[in-house]
């Protein structure tokens, strides 16, 4: 399966090998975290609880102890999914929002946060799954942000971006992000050491115990305090009302393989629909065929699955139709050689961690965390660096649309983690994260893998595209400039992008039939592999 040499992408890095376990980020420091607490005895689950806390610390502009998780965990031969994605507040709804004379869901402040489920996440996970105390296993990130960091230079890059993106907000909610989050007014440079000694503070109250004080304790009446001050709707009745939800991944067959996501409410159904169109069609090379196909599947997907995925109790259709082999024939066969317009979609940036982790038992997870958006909503909840997301965005108004708000509903989730299996062993978590260019990413990066047996760092450094509305999409430098102009010809409008944040960010896992893990890391960020 894997190519270890043959590198038609010009891939710039060969994988890492290892045996014993192998931590997966997009930080150095986060990757460490992981792997100390696989020295100290503890399982890939130990190891990825260790790891999503400190990307809260060492990576504070794409998630922090206020985001949403989900992960899919192969433990003792069985997969598992968890679902920790928060509800509206019960308080908030379509006639609050009206009465505000709002038409639409703001982006920032306190009106779209929704109930974090980060913290439960790593203390359900950590219950059912992990060996050590849940307090070794978040010591390294109470350590980080007590003892301080240097920021590494994507990290710095982004925290600039956030910064004069809240220069420009009105809301004095935003006052203690600029307290918590800049040093004398400014983003920190790379390089540059970063304490947080309020978000360890509230690290020690979550790790001693097991995330109570977070959902029903002083954390909880913190932000329950901070949201009546601000006008927000977040009550300490919606956090204590938060249960981390197990659930049964999905997937589809992919030529020999099972792709395997989690069910609604999050998008992962819209890489299983592209690829369950691809599936029809034989790719031999990367060429100008295969990126047409897959820029139409990626449209039909998408224009399918945002008008269907919402919390799944309030789901009007049957979705695991989409997914039959009956959807797939269909839908490869509406493909012609024009581009065409199955609908219009404007994705909003992102800002979301992945990380993948493995021991030496066989035991291998799939994690994603996020604020959205960078910080999220740019709320912090005063003296607990707690920054909260602003998922309840993506929620709509328009009382027809299936993602309708409504109090205690969970809206359309963009964060989504990926495994493959192979005649019902694990071959391993992958991951891209980025908004919606997570399901994209995921479809690139496993056809990279599977149809052109690319090793998992190749798959991972292979130049992406990126659909963006219409027929209009994106693509990064080092693209094929031919193959794009041969797109342009066939009715794809094509822009370069130079920035490579653009296309997500991906790690990746595999184990090799003797055991052997090899990993991939993104190139395009601040990424690093610890293993032993």
């Amino acid at each position: 399966m894997l190519s270890f040499y043959h590198q038609p992408y010009s891939a710039s890095r060969y994988p890492v090998l290892a045996r014993n376990g192998m931590v997966c980020t997009g930080n150095n420091l986060a990757s460490s975290a992981g792997l100390q607490i696989l020295r100290e005895g503890g399982n890939a689950v130990d190891a990825a609880i260790a790891t999503a806390a400190a990307l809260t610390v060492v990576e504070p502009t794409a998630n922090g102890l206020g985001s949403d998780a989900f992960a899919i965990v192969w433990y003792r031969d069985r997969l598992y999914g968890l679902n920790s994605s928060g509800r509206a507040p019960m308080a908030l709804s379509p006639e609050a929002l009206r009465e505000q004379g709002l038409t639409s869901m703001p982006m920032y402040g306190w009106t779209p946060v929704t109930v974090p489920g980060a913290p439960k996440a790593w203390s359900a996970l950590s219950e059912r799954f992990g060996r050590l105390p849940f307090a070794q296993v978040l010591a390294p990130a109470i350590a980080y942000a007590r003892d301080g960091y240097p920021v590494a230079p994507e990290t710095a890059r982004m925290w600039k971006r956030a910064l004069r993106n809240y220069q420009r907000q009105n809301d004095p909610a935003f006052a203690e992000w600029f307290r918590t989050f800049t040093v004398g007014g400014k983003a920190p440079e790379p390089g540059q050491l970063v304490l947080q000694p309020e978000q360890a503070d509230s690290l020690e109250e979550i790790a001693e115990t097991g995330s109570q004080s977070f959902y029903s304790g002083r954390l909880a009446e913190q932000m329950e305090k901070d949201s009546l001050e601000h006008g927000g709707y977040l009550r300490k009745d919606d956090l204590e009302s938060h249960t981390a939800q197990w659930v049964e991944p999905v997937s589809i067959p992919y030529r020999g393989y099972d792709v395997w996501e989690l069910p609604p409410n999050g998008q992962g159904m819209v890489a299983l629909m592209a690829l369950n169109i691809l599936k029809e069609f034989p790719f031999s090379q990367p060429d100008e065929l295969l990126f047409h196909h897959q820029f139409e599947a990626i449209k039909m997907a998408f224009a399918d699955g945002l008008h269907q995925i919402t919390d799944p109790r309030y789901l009007r259709t049957d979705l695991q139709s989409l997914l039959s082999p009956e959807y797939g024939r269909l839908r490869a066969g509406e493909i012609t050689e024009s581009a065409r317009e199955p609908g219009i979609f404007a994705p909003p940036k992102s800002g979301t961690v992945y990380l993948c982790t493995a021991d030496a038992e066989g035991n291998m997870v799939s994690f994603i965390q996020s604020n959205y958006m960078g910080f999220g909503s740019g709320v912090v909840v005063k003296g607990t660096g707690i920054a909260l997301q602003n998922r309840g965005y993506d929620f709509s108004l328009d009382p027809q649309h299936v993602n309708v708000l409504a109090p205690g509903k969970k809206t359309y989730h963009t964060i989504i983690p990926g495994f493959l299996t192979k005649g019902g062993k694990a071959v391993g978590p992958f991951g891209v994260m980025g908004g919606y260019m997570q399901p994209q990413g995921h479809v690139q990066v496993i056809m990279n893998l599977v149809d052109f047996h690319l090793n998992p760092q190749q798959a991972l450094d292979a130049p992406r595209w990126q659909w963006i509305k219409g027929r209009e999409f994106q693509v990064e430098h080092g693209f094929d400039a031919d193959i794009a102009r041969r797109l342009q010809a066939r009715g794809h409008q094509i822009q370069v992008n130079l920035d490579p944040a653009s296309f997500g960010r991906g790690q990746m896992i595999l184990r090799m039939e003797n055991g052997t893990l090899v990993g991939g890391c993104e190139s395009r960020t601040d990424s690093a592999i610890a293993s032993w």
